[in-house]
């Protein structure tokens, strides 16, 4: 007699095991609010602001923390594919290269799809290239304690970091009841708050229930696969051909399954609808890195804090010039005179502040930004205003 053939797939890891754990480091956004340093040819994961070390290289350098060198993945978009090819030194194939924009639930999908056709079974953890976080160590450490409750319990697991100020820029985590004496320090999610005005992140703050929502996935693929057909059946659809191509290196096929996708963020488009989503706190130094202001705190613009205006400086010159009166020098060579808490990136010429405080002054090559740095959120105008009048050739 024949004997069928088995349809199973591969047993779950037994409890405690460590999974098989990937990183994919998403790279595809367009960081318009560091405009005029950030552009479509020199996107901000490239760019050295923090330690002399690209923030790209800094996420690749956490996620080898966890992950072999085999193991490690970027998605990005076609116009700055060589860019990072480049900058990452990965082999080919682990650079997912995508043909259109389509947000991160699209990104994180195809990765899925290509990760469970070459490992299945396995645990991935989604990193963004432009976080700063100091902390390697902690960081790997706690992504592999979320790996394993993913792997055993099949839930999508999310790092929260507990928040230090009542930040409105940031999303929020509700937490709920702890995951169970199996692990410990895990806590199911009630649920995701999109980022609120200073009166709700006051209470928010002052409930010690919210986490701030650091964008950091962990979950198994197969997982993530079976929750976006639940969750996002658009999506799902949309990876009918990849399917059908399993390892995904099929070019028409990728191509054809992003032209059907949703353009959707992972957030809204399964983490937000899912039942099966834990969080884990965490309390290491953390920063998305996402406006000037953000950078400007992480360098300690407005001294130690970040956030207070000092006394203005009476005139110092280069390096780290007028530390004292909370201003911060990323390069170039810097002049100010009774100025206080600035950031400054210079070029090949000196730049002079007189009188000026909550500035940040950006100096490339072929433009210049000045902006009050509360309002560096909104650069992107800047970036839509160029794309408007044509100047294409400046974003």
């Amino acid at each position: 007699m024949t004997k069928k053939k088995s349809v199973m797939g591969p047993k779950k890891p037994r409890q405690g095991a460590r999974p098989s754990l990937h990183a994919v480091i998403l790279a595809g956004g367009a960081g318009e609010r560091f405009w005029p340093a950030s552009r479509k040819k020199h996107p901000k994961p490239l760019m050295r602001v923090v330690g002399g070390q690209s923030l790209l290289e800094a996420t690749l350098a956490r996620a080898r923390k966890f992950a072999g060198d085999d193991q490690v993945w970027i998605v990005c978009g076609k116009e700055h594919a060589k860019a990072i090819r480049d900058e990452s030194g990965l082999p080919g194939r682990r650079v997912l290269v995508e043909p259109l924009r389509r947000n991160t639930a699209m990104a994180v999908a195809w990765a899925a799809q290509r990760i469970e056709a070459e490992d299945s079974g396995s645990v991935m953890a989604i990193l963004s290239a432009d976080h700063h976080i100091p902390n390697a160590g902690a960081f790997a450490s706690s992504i592999r304690r979320c790996a394993r409750a993913a792997s055993t319990a099949g839930v999508l697991l999310t790092l929260g970091i507990l928040p230090t100020r009542p930040d409105t820029g940031y999303g929020y985590i509700q937490q709920g009841g702890a995951a169970g004496t199996a692990f410990p320090g895990l806590h199911r999610v009630r649920r995701f708050v999109e980022k609120p005005d200073a009166k709700r992140a006051q209470r928010y703050l002052a409930s010690g229930q919210y986490l701030w929502n650091a964008g950091v996935f962990i979950f198994a693929a197969r997982t993530m696969l079976e929750e976006i057909e639940v969750c996002a059946p658009e999506l799902h659809r949309s990876l009918a051909p990849l399917r059908a191509q399993p390892r995904g290196r099929n070019s028409r096929a990728v191509e054809a399954a992003y032209r059907r996708a949703p353009s959707v963020p992972l957030d809204v488009a399964v983490m937000e609808q899912s039942r099966k989503v834990w969080t884990l706190p965490v309390d290491f130094a953390w920063s998305d890195v996402g406006t000037w202001a953000s950078l400007g705190e992480e360098l300690g613009v407005g001294g130690p804090g970040g956030k207070s205006r000092p006394a203005r400086a009476k005139g110092v010159v280069g390096g780290l010039a007028g530390a004292d009166a909370g201003n911060r020098v990323v390069d170039g060579e810097v002049l100010f005179v009774e100025s206080s808490s600035n950031l400054v990136w210079g070029g090949d010429r000196l730049v002079a502040l007189l009188g000026v405080e909550g500035l940040a002054v950006i100096d490339t090559e072929d433009a210049i930004l000045i902006a009050d740095m509360d309002r560096s959120n909104e650069v992107r105008k800047l970036v839509a205003a160029l794309v408007k009048a044509g100047r294409n050739d400046l974003t």
